[in-house]
């Protein structure tokens, strides 16, 4: 079987199996736009319903859930996560430099100083965890 999203899978299961969006969501209790939604990988069935989705096209819910991930969606994680890395080195870097400016200033005490280092320094383990 080649790897395909789990969408295709079920559309072309429920061909297949010569059903309509509508006969499938009937004997899944669902509405065919929901059907249609599963198919398009827009949503997914919950988990309790991938039984039922085997039972009914008469495969194995290995089979049903030998699937590919959608490149692009991995890309635009993979983008939030570039995002959310960059984010947290900016806080880190903005609370180092805060604490020498206002340190310099004498606008700092070391109370306020210390959560302001510890934040930062949170920041750049954040970062890190990625890496290791």
């Amino acid at each position: 079987m080649n790897k395909q999203t789990f969408g295709n899978t079920i559309a072309r299961l429920r061909k297949e199996n010569g059903m309509t969006q509508l006969e499938l969501a009937e004997k899944m209790g669902v509405t065919d736009k929901a059907v249609s939604k599963w198919e398009r990988d827009l949503s997914y069935p919950d988990i309790n319903s991938i039984a039922k989705l085997a039972e009914i096209f008469n495969v194995s819910v290995d089979e049903l859930m030998q699937t590919k991930t959608d490149g692009n969606r991995n890309k635009v994680v993979n983008q939030i996560y570039a995002i959310a890395n960059l984010a947290m080195k900016g806080v880190a870097l903005a609370m180092g430099v805060a604490v020498v400016v206002l340190s310099t200033m004498n606008q700092l005490d070391t109370d306020a100083a210390i959560p302001m280092l510890g934040l930062g320094l949170a920041c750049l383990a954040i970062t890190q965890l990625e890496k290791s």
